[in-house]
């Protein structure tokens, strides 16, 4: 295992091309992450390949990603240096969230969503992590753009944070 592992993740890009539109920041964080997730809405095949060029990218179908139907699965579970990480793209309505994913992700140490652009950082049922990192690319109802971070060591999230798009 490595002595930790630094994960970007990001969510609603609606990346119509490719990447560049995501912006020099984030691009930056993705160029030194160990990994990327994507929880759904990237839209493009282009940008899903240039972002696998950039670091081992984990990403889900989102409901404007028509282009990647039959590509990405609608969700999925893996480890990442130990921690469990359940990836989907639409959690559902806030009212009951915790308790449903942590039925839908039982063994999940974290879940990681998308759908709202709406950034979470919270803690659910039996400590289960729930983190939707915003939209880096389109704020719709919130102040900022934002994407996520997580480091991961020793089969526990060591930081979790969500991080302004400036």
């Amino acid at each position: 295992m490595l002595p930790h592992m630094e994960v970007i993740v990001l969510a609603d890009s609606h990346l119509t091309g490719g990447i560049a539109h995501i912006g020099g920041q984030v691009l930056e964080a993705v160029a030194s992450a160990d990994a990327v997730l994507h929880a759904g809405d990237l839209t493009s095949r282009r940008a899903l390949e240039e972002l696998q060029a950039m670091a081992e990218t984990y990403a889900v179908l989102g409901n404007n990603d028509h282009d990647l139907v039959g590509t990405l699965p609608e969700s999925r579970i893996f480890d990442l240096e130990g921690v469990r990480v359940a990836l989907v793209h639409d959690s559902g309505p806030t009212k009951g969230r915790p308790t449903r994913m942590h039925r839908r992700f039982p063994g999940a140490d974290i879940v990681v969503f998308g759908h709202s652009h709406v950034p979470i950082n919270e803690v659910g049922v039996q400590r289960q992590v729930l983190f939707n990192p915003g939209s880096a690319t389109q704020r719709r109802s919130q102040p900022h753009r934002t994407f996520g971070r997580l480091r991961l060591a020793e089969g526990r999230i060591q930081t979790r944070q969500i991080e302004l798009v400036v």
